[in-house]
């Protein structure tokens, strides 16, 4: 039983090895979350900006159309034009129309924003670093592995 996860959230006990999975996985995924959010925000973009750019960057020099970002997203945000907007007023990312079908919109990382995502790369390979520090590659696998699993059941 995971006594950290029980003193993180104030509980005795889990309802079944479910629940504990699932409240451990949640937990996790909240720190990992808060330490990406906060290695982004001392650059000046959020976690879901860096999403974007790293998802442009993936395709660079070409672009992608909105519906397709969304569906590379890590976490899914609610307004991802708006998002998109806030990233094109800090000039790391730019729209234009694709060359085979004038009516489809594409966004496309800007040099600005490769720069900015080569500063951040020892900032986000920290992270990778400390997990490194807790997990063996094997255990990492077997993480990955299991993680799979529950995304599977809910597609």
């Amino acid at each position: 039983m995971s006594s950290s996860v029980l003193e993180r959230l104030k509980q005795r006990s889990f309802d079944n090895p479910y629940q504990e999975a699932i409240l451990s996985v949640l937990v996790a995924a909240d720190q990992i979350n808060r330490e990406l959010e906060s290695r982004c925000e001392a650059h000046g973009i959020t976690a879901a900006q860096y999403n974007v750019l790293r998802i442009l960057r993936g395709v660079h020099p070409a672009g992608h159309p909105r519906s397709e970002i969304i569906a590379r997203m890590i976490h899914v945000a609610p307004d991802v034009t708006r998002l998109i907007d806030r990233l094109e007023r800090l000039e790391l990312a730019s729209r234009g129309k694709s060359e085979s079908d004038g009516r489809l919109s594409l966004t496309f990382i800007t040099p600005k924003g490769l720069a900015l995502l080569d500063l951040m790369r020892s900032d986000i390979e920290h992270v990778n670093r400390t997990i490194a520090k807790h997990l063996t590659e094997a255990e990492a696998h077997q993480l990955a592995t299991l993680a799979e699993k529950v995304c599977s059941i809910t597609e």
